[in-house]
């Protein structure tokens, strides 16, 4: 079978290079060839007990495939209690019943791991913020100083998580909500500094009776509507481990994609669990590409992966979708897998160098 290379090479897939950023501060120039496959909106370092793999040792995983990547920690760190695990040592949210709690410490770890590499080596990571509780008036702050701290680094806010099933009910102190004025409070400070926001809201409950309205379609229509001026990316197009794709989730994700009030809502295809309902069937996959086709610029690919312990853990998922890089046309592709991930987050770069020269000390000097 051909390498995804060689079948994107003979359908024009491959994105051309783009110029050097050149900005006070000098965020790293970007890192793009004519061989890289994908630009990657979406990957956790570390897992739920802030373990992961060696940084550099990600970045030889990223290998010739991957330009860039947004890359983040785990805001939820999951509790090993004794009481109810003794030894057995969980390492993921869905292998205990104990709590989850917020981990701030994941943005300097992050900082710092980023801060270790060369320019080059910097050049094709965007660090994200999301070691914050967003039912906390105060969250807005600890953004504000993280960017504060470690001026040139970040680029965005999160994957930050406000209703998603199972993980919402672990967390012991209050649920998070769209309706939230923390929240509205987190992006407007993102509106200020230009971060772009990768948010987590399942569109619906667990098991919803189909042809119902979704739990919360109309509340995070509600937050895109309040904070016109944050580029957001809705992760996964609002699905979950259990909310599956109903027969009105494409109309109404079209809905928002076609309301000009609502150009700057994004959306990822990350996660295996996303994955594996875009690529269920031919008709399936000819359903996505063809929304895809009509909104080419709102589309981006992520992995999702947490983590992962080699490249073919890594590269999982943009081998799953397989099936839709084969049936979309070259430009849309080639837009999903790269172009739009370089467009939103080389403006992030520049606004987030720009607000950092004005308000951080030491800004540009790393």
């Amino acid at each position: 079978m051909r390498s995804f290379a060689m079948q994107f090479t003979r359908r024009l897939l491959i994105v051309g290079p783009i110029a050097v950023l050149l900005l006070i501060g000098a965020a790293p120039a970007h890192a793009q060839n004519n061989e890289f496959e994908f630009n990657d909106s979406h990957f956790h370092l570390t897992n739920n007990v802030q373990e992961g793999p060696n940084i550099r040792d990600f970045l030889n995983m990223m290998g010739s495939k991957t330009g860039r990547v947004a890359i983040f920690g785990v805001p939820l760190q999951q509790q090993w209690s004794y009481r109810i695990d003794g030894d057995r040592r969980p390492t993921y949210y869905l292998h205990t019943d104990a709590p989850l709690y917020y981990y701030s410490f994941t943005d300097a770890w992050i900082a710092m791991a980023y801060k270790s590499l060369t320019k080059e080596q910097q050049a094709r990571l965007d660090p994200m913020i999301t070691g914050f509780n967003p039912t906390d008036m105060y969250a807005a702050d600890h953004i504000r100083r993280v960017l504060e701290t470690f001026p040139g680094v970040f680029t965005g806010v999160g994957e930050f998580t406000i209703h998603k099933e199972f993980v919402s009910a672990k967390l012991s102190n209050q649920v998070a909500s769209l309706e939230d004025p923390a929240l509205d409070r987190i992006l407007d400070f993102a509106a200020e500094a230009g971060l772009v926001v990768l948010i987590h809201n399942d569109i619906d409950v667990p098991f919803a009776k189909e042809g119902t309205e979704p739990a919360y379609l109309n509340q995070i229509r509600g937050l895109f509507a309040r904070h016109p001026k944050v580029t957001i990316i809705w992760a996964h197009m609002g699905f979950g481990r259990l909310v599956r794709p109903s027969k009105r989730h494409f109309a109404d994700i079209e809905a928002i994609l076609r309301d000009p009030t609502f150009n700057h809502a994004y959306f990822d295809i990350s996660w295996d669990e996303v994955a594996k309902y875009f690529v269920a069937s031919p008709d399936a996959t000819q359903i996505v590409a063809d929304l895809m086709r009509r909104y080419p610029d709102r589309f981006l690919f992520g992995t999702d992966a947490a983590a992962p312990a080699n490249e073919s853990q890594y590269t999982r998922v943009f081998l799953q979708y397989e099936p839709l890089w084969l049936t979309l046309d070259a430009d849309t592709s080639r837009k999903v897998r790269l172009q739009n991930y370089e467009r939103i987050f080389d403006d992030a770069r520049r606004k987030v160098r720009r607000w950092e020269a004005a308000h951080a000390a030491g800004a540009g000097s790393n």
